[in-house]
This record gives C-alpha cells, sequence and structure tokens, in this order.
C-alpha cells in the first residue's frame, strides 16, 4: 500500500472510530434523558404533592411574567364579581325582556340579563311575577344599583336598608344593599311582606312606596302596573315600543315644603313595622 493509501485508510478509519464514539454517546445520552423522563414520571405519578407543588410554582411564574408584561397583577377570580350574563344563554322569554329592559334603561344587556334570570328565579320561588319584580326595580331605580332617595332607600329596589337591616344579616351586613342580587332578594321580601299586611297587589304596592296612611300614592301603583303590563307583553312575544324611561318616583304626593319632613318621617315610621 503507498503512502497516500495508508493515509487515506487512516482518515477513514479515524472518521469511522470518531462516529462510532458520537453515536455510543448520543445513544447513551438519549437513554439517560429516557431514564430521567421516565424516573420523573413515576415520581411524580406517586408523589402527586411534588406535581402540584411544581405546578402551583409554575403557574406563579408564568403569572408573573404576564403581570410584568402588561403592567398589572392578574385577578382571574374577577369575573365572579361581576354582576352579569349572556343574554344570549337565557330562555328566549328571559333574553326578550333583558334585551327590551336593556334599550329603554340605557343600560348593559350583560347586567340586566343576570338581573332577569335572578328575578325568575326567585319569582318561582315566591309566586311573584318575574315581571312584575323587574316593572319595580324600573320605576324605582331605572335600574341604577346605586341609587339612593332623600329618606334612604336604596338601590335596585329602593329597600329601606336602616329599616330592614335585619333582611341584610344573612348577606353579611348592610353594605350588601348595594348588591344588585341581594337587595333584589331583599325588596322581594319586603314586596311579599306588604302584599300579605295589605291583601291585594295594588295596596300592597301602596304599602311598599310608603303610603299606606295616605289618600294615594302619587301614582306609584299606576306606573307599576304599567311597566308591568308592557313587560308581560314582551315576555309574550310582542313587539313592544320603547318609550323614554319614567321619572323615578316620588316617596309621596307633592306637599308644602314645610309638610315634606313630616311625610318622610312617616315613611320610616310605617316601614319600620315589617
Amino acid at each position: 500500500m503507498t503512502a497516500s493509501g495508508k493515509l487515506v485508510h487512516g482518515l477513514r478509519t479515524f472518521a469511522s472510530d470518531i462516529a462510532q464514539g458520537f453515536f455510543e454517546i448520543t445513544h447513551n445520552g438519549f437513554a439517560v434523558v429516557g431514564l430521567a423522563v421516565v424516573f420523573a414520571v413515576v415520581t411524580l405519578t406517586a408523589r402527586p404533592d411534588l406535581r402540584q407543588t411544581g405546578e402551583t410554582k409554575l403557574m406563579s411564574w408564568l403569572q408573573t411574567r404576564h403581570a410584568e408584561a402588561l403592567g398589572m397583577q392578574p385577578e382571574p377570580d374577577a369575573i365572579d364579581r361581576a354582576t352579569a350574563a349572556n343574554p344570549n344563554d337565557l330562555p328566549k322569554q328571559q333574553a326578550a325582556v333583558a334585551y327590551w329592559l336593556s334599550r329603554k334603561y340605557r343600560v348593559a344587556p350583560e347586567p340586566i340579563s343576570a338581573l332577569v334570570a335572578e328575578a325568575y328565579q326567585i319569582g318561582h320561588k315566591t309566586k311573584l311575577d318575574p315581571t312584575l319584580i323587574l316593572a319595580i326595580m324600573a320605576i324605582e331605580s331605572g335600574f341604577n344599583p346605586f341609587a339612593q332617595s332623600p329618606v334612604g332607600a336604596q338601590g335596585l329596589m329602593q329597600v329601606m336598608t336602616g329599616v330592614h337591616s335585619d333582611k341584610y344579616e344573612n348577606f353579611g351586613g348592610k353594605l350588601a344593599a348595594f348588591d344588585p342580587v341581594t337587595n333584589l332578594r331583599v325588596g322581594v321580601k319586603v314586596l311579599q311582606e306588604c302584599i300579605q299586611r295589605a291583601g291585594s297587589l295594588q295596596a300592597g304596592l301602596k304599602y311598599y312606596v310608603g303610603a299606606a296612611n295616605l289618600e294615594g300614592d302619587g301614582g306609584y301603583a299606576e306606573k307599576v302596573l304599567a311597566e308591568h303590563a308592557r313587560l308581560q307583553q314582551v315576555a309574550a312575544g310582542r313587539a313592544v315600543p320603547v318609550f323614554t324611561p319614567p321619572v323615578i318616583r316620588a316617596v309621596s304626593p307633592a306637599k308644602p315644603a314645610d309638610e315634606q319632613p313630616k311625610a318622610q318621617e312617616e315613611k320610616v315610621a310605617r316601614l319600620s313595622v315589617f
């Protein structure tokens, strides 16, 4: 064999040795990685606490990176505080009512949808027409959950919070008056008591507005029943025009300025019997 042939043969042998060594190293390396993966899987399966710890740390790291990118801390549970629902998820009848109220009172359909669903649910339990409950909310507050009257009636259904504070105890206290669903539930309870005490719906509405001992209620019951009738038509699938929302009712019929404080005191006294 010539010198050049020996050189070529030597180079081939050298290259073959390198390739073989590389194969063995990578083969052994993959085997080690495979064993490590198998070991990790077995360990995590046998020790779910370790898996949970690892997942928690990974999630925490991802949330931290996300917060740094957004410039604010994530609150994945914030949606639980929102009183809202997708109107398209409601039954057809309820969705129609929600959209109609949304247009008339110029509020978003999502929070209205949540209130409509709650009104139908509590109406079924209490044997009260849910459209009546919604009509009272409409006339009382125009669906403003933060509304407050001069005499202390608060929230969607304008419940006298100071008088009916006991009814809020199961909801964490009087501040729950500004939670829309809680105010709705307490308002329905007060309405039930008023109707039972008065003996009829129209008379019960007069009690509800605090005009039980007055000659009239300032047209309150008439407004509620008119809105109730419109909502019943909407729920029945009829086309009902959207009118300008009525002015939020006065607590009692117009009186001279010097008599108004007395009338307001009478309302508190009358409602305090419930």
